[in-house]
């Protein structure tokens, strides 16, 4: 079985090929990248690595053709394009951060198109794979795709599945649990996590020490987290404890995306000079890489930081093969997914892609039925959603009214003169949005 990788020369490669074990049933890992350079570093890496046997191609079709599994993990204008995201945002007093608010936005522009490009040549050349999405921001590139390969895209995050093992640890459970989790991509409450029918969140919530054992409730504060009556996602630390974070991003001396991009730089050189020291050059960039992650917004929380455990367990990997094997032929598994909500999360439309547990087997992916939202919830899921679609069909259309839309709409843009003066900066200042939107 040949599996793809598209952004094969990515920094987080590695650890896709180290979850792949035996009972996989992968025969052939092919990465695909534009940038020759990062894929020879990624191979070197990864040369006499245990595991299926990797080869390399700059040629997407060559990639595609045949393969039963595509794992799309893409980024536009690399992380050159990041910094620009996160830098236009923060010298306009909003969040600069990938994913999320205005620089999510103006990510989705500019990959919305390559993503359907992927799609349409999936389509030709592997109908039969699945498409399982790394890609940022994951839902709205899964719902983009999917206007291609329909439900045969499936879009992953390791959020939801770390943040149910924090509570379970946190509880001292050791055996299987069963998470109600519903939300978006970096943007979900874990509302239930229960053992054998019992609920043992209420639990956790009224108990402030077990509470700070677990990173998201360290972020926004016990007390906000009992208010909700659930575990947000850590992501929503950037819309609950907005003001925080955007001064903590700002008084930083650098940007996620300037520190990501001068240390893979250093890598990548590194590798290219030292190719049989590529593993141990990589093992000791990820681990930086690692306990840095978020580390200005745990400061000005006073979180402390990341527990060991949660550094080690990592987990979009282990989301992706366990997809893999269960759509495979393996058994039956529930995983938290990004997926076409149909009627799965009441209030949000049937195309909608949102995050929530689904079970996976040889027939596919099913999202389960939630409970009702209270009206919080379900309004920022909404609004947000509102600017995913707004972006996608800019993205499409061209249309410079819908991606203003998108930057004014979103909750964390506090102008429709902000959301003017986003526009304008992402379009001069990023040739991938020009390219979609026209200059500015």
């Amino acid at each position: 079985m040949k599996l793809t990788i598209l952004g094969g020369g990515g920094f987080r490669v590695p650890l896709v090929h180290g979850a792949l074990t035996a009972d996989c049933g992968v025969s052939e890992v092919v990465l695909h990248d534009v940038d020759a350079r990062r894929l020879a570093a990624i191979g070197a890496v990864l040369a006499g690595r245990p595991g299926p046997p990797v080869r390399t191609t700059t040629d997407l079709d060559d990639a595609l053709a045949g393969a039963r599994f595509v794992f799309s993990a893409v980024r536009v204008d690399g992380l050159a394009g990041r910094t620009i995201d996160e830098r236009v945002a923060l010298e306009l007093g909003v969040l600069g951060q990938e994913t999320v608010g205005p620089g999510g936005i103006a990510y989705g522009l500019r990959t919305v198109p390559v993503a359907l490009d992927v799609a349409r040549r999936v389509a030709a050349l592997a109908p039969g794979a699945w498409v399982i999405s790394f890609t940022n921001p994951a839902g709205m590139i899964t719902e983009a795709m999917q206007r291609v390969l329909g439900d045969r895209v499936v879009g992953i995050c390791d959020s939801p599945v770390g943040l149910a093992a924090r509570a379970a640890r946190a509880l001292g459970i050791s055996g299987p649990v069963v998470p109600d989790y519903v939300g978006l991509n970096h943007l979900g409450w874990l509302r239930g996590l229960s053992v054998d029918g019992v609920d043992r969140l209420p639990e956790l919530l009224a108990d402030d020490a077990r509470l700070t054992r677990i990173e998201e409730a360290r972020l926004l504060g016990p007390a906000w987290v009992r208010a909700l009556g659930a575990l947000p996602n850590e992501y929503l630390y950037y819309f609950y404890r907005n003001r925080e974070a955007v001064a903590a991003i700002r008084s930083a001396p650098q940007t996620r995306g300037e520190y990501l991009c001068e240390q893979q730089e250093r890598f990548y050189a590194a590798a290219a000079a030292d190719p049989a020291s590529a593993w141990e050059l990589w093992t000791a960039t990820r681990a930086e890489r690692d306990a840095s992650y978020m580390a200005e917004s745990r400061e000005a929380a006073g979180a402390g930081e990341r527990d060991a455990v949660d550094v080690e367990t990592g987990g979009y990997q282990q989301v992706a093969v366990a997809l893999m094997r269960a759509l495979s032929g393996g058994p039956p598994t529930t995983l938290i997914l990004n997926v076409r909500n149909g009627s799965a999360v009441p209030g949000m439309p049937p195309e909608a892609v949102v995050e929530v547990p689904c079970l996976v087997g040889p027939h596919g992916v099913t999202p389960l039925a939630t409970r009702p939202l209270p009206l919080g919830m379900l309004g920022l899921m909404q609004q947000v959603k509102a600017v995913e679609q707004d972006t996608i069909e800019a993205a499409v259309t061209g249309s410079a009214d819908l991606a203003l839309r998108a930057f004014a709409g979103h909750p964390l843009v506090d102008s429709v003169g902000v959301a003017e003066q986003l526009l304008a900066e992402y379009r001069t200042q990023l040739p991938g949005v020009a390219a979609v939107l026209g200059a500015a």
